[in-house]
């Protein structure tokens, strides 16, 4: 059983006989003695999707979850349904796209390094490697020189994400992102 204090962001906690992920963590240090601090998580259900915000002392206890962890590629999707496929034993899970909305943008064809949090054979969430590397589609045309200036232009990605890159970046190069800040770290 995990203490509020413990918790990390992605981690599959039960909350009235109910799976949740953590999406967001915060902090608060009050400035009075003897006062606790407050962990503020947000917690998105799953499979559903629906917000569930809880305020937390360091030593409040959560049912922790028994989670299987597989290595996975994306197979296909289809509709508003995704398969992947274990990279061990092959066998397939479908999660419904909504449910991982926001990891689909980092998501390209023949990513390595997705791992599926499995419960009872069911995959409920994903976890996603610390960068990634996609292809840039569409930009304004890169200006020579403009490695010195730290000024920066939109960037449309092959997964349809949109980032900031610097200026002397152009259409069709390999970029790294970071998948945790949604960033630009640097070339592939």
């Amino acid at each position: 059983m995990p203490y509020a204090r413990e918790l990390k962001k992605g981690q599959i906690v039960s909350i009235n006989n109910q799976y949740y992920i953590v999406r967001q963590l915060e902090t608060k240090s009050p400035s009075a003695r003897g006062a606790q601090t407050l962990y503020k998580i947000r917690f998105s259900a799953v499979p559903g999707g629906q917000k569930l915000d809880q305020t937390f002392t360091g030593d409040d206890q959560l049912t922790g979850v028994d989670l299987l962890r597989r290595s996975v590629t994306l197979l296909y999707r289809e509709g508003d349904e995704c398969t992947f496929m274990d990279s061990e034993d092959y066998s397939q899970y479908l999660i419904n796209a909504s449910t991982i909305e926001e990891q689909l943008l980092y998501i390209a064809d023949g990513l390595e390094g997705i791992t599926a949090l499995l419960v009872d054979g069911q995959l409920l969430a994903l976890e996603l490697p610390s960068s990634v590397s996609l292809e840039i589609t569409e930009t304004s045309p890169g200006i020579k020189g403009a490695s010195a200036a730290a000024r920066t232009k939109p960037a449309m990605l092959s997964t349809g994400l949109e980032v900031q890159v610097p200026e002397y970046l152009s259409t069709g190069e390999i970029i790294k992102i970071n998948t945790e800040t949604g960033k630009f770290m640097s070339r592939a």
